[in-house]
């Protein structure tokens, strides 16, 4: 998941008349996925071969790693009551996800309807995590923004690990959240947060073809905003093979940290664009967040999650 950025650092410039103290110098973290043209996991590159752009303009790398680091996970599993049938697969796949993980990694897990609720707090027990996603009921509703954003703000107050992602696994449309989308993703942008890896389980007869393509584009959009993935599997049968995909991804990032040209006092959206080359790679695709708000802008309130009363 993007780490979130440093504390804003003071570098000195040249200048005709000695040194200028910048004080307000974004440290942006970016977690960077590289593929070759058959989607295959590119892992022998070094730091000459990315190139950064913010807002069009070049980034100078002052950090580079290439690493199975710990990561915090938010596991969010969709608990309405069309999910009832489902979820002993996803909560398979889920814990084989994290058993695949590094053993130092915590995760927890928020199990969601019409609200959201915190089934297992942090943790590096596949066990507790296992009674955490146990906890199933057929509620009504499905409020996936406010999951999203309560897990996010979760994350970036709770968690040790720098490195953070979501796994989200739905059957369905948003239709509880006080969120919209845009929110949504502004909101995890604004923490410069976690990647989002989203998996809907859209096939079956539950939803209209109106319904399954708006729940394949807010799942698309929060997962390529984030610089994660969004899969939909045909059936139960790929959720524990999907899983597989996640944690060989998730191992694979690249780090790259760069100090912003523009000052953090400097409101508004920063884009980013990365690319990679390297001899004997052909075209390489890269995958990381669109871009971030700088933290002197990220000022809203986080959303707290309660904890379930199972």
């Amino acid at each position: 998941m993007p780490a979130a950025p440093a504390a804003p650092a003071q570098h000195a410039s040249d200048t005709s008349s000695g040194f200028l103290l910048q004080q307000n110098v974004e440290e942006v973290a970016l977690n960077v996925t590289v593929l070759d043209s058959k989607g295959r996991i590119i892992h022998d590159l070094q730091k000459s071969d990315f190139r950064v752009l913010e807002d069009g303009k070049p980034q100078t790398l002052i950090s580079f790693q290439h690493a199975d680091v710990p990561v915090s996970i938010g596991v969010i599993v969709d608990n309405s009551g069309s999910m009832y049938k489902k979820r002993p697969a996803v909560n398979k796949a889920a814990l084989d996800l994290i058993e695949a993980s590094n053993p130092k990694d915590e995760a927890f897990v928020v199990n969601f309807a019409d609200e959201a609720y915190i089934d297992q707090d942090f943790t590096s027990s596949v066990d507790k995590l296992h009674q955490g996603l146990s906890h199933i009921e057929a509620r009504g509703g499905t409020a996936l923004y406010d999951a999203v954003v309560a897990s996010a703000d979760k994350l970036a107050t709770d968690a040790k690990n720098p490195k953070q992602v979501i796994i989200l696994i739905t059957d369905g449309e948003d239709n509880a959240s006080t969120l919209n989308l845009e929110q949504t993703i502004r909101r995890v942008q604004q923490l410069s947060g976690p990647v989002i890896y989203s998996i809907g389980l859209l096939f079956g007869d539950e939803m209209s073809r109106s319904e399954v393509h708006h729940a394949q584009r807010a799942l698309q959009m929060l997962s390529d905003e984030t610089g994660g993935i969004a899969y939909f599997p045909g059936s139960l049968d790929n959720v524990d093979e999907i899983a597989a995909e996640v944690a060989r991804d998730i191992r694979s990032q690249y780090t790259l940290g760069y100090h912003s040209t523009t000052p953090s006092n400097v409101p508004g959206f920063r884009r980013i664009a990365v690319t990679a080359q390297a001899k004997g790679h052909g075209k390489l695709f890269v995958r990381t967040r669109t871009g971030y708000f700088p933290t002197e802008h990220s000022t809203a309130s986080p959303t707290n999650i309660p904890p379930s009363t199972n």
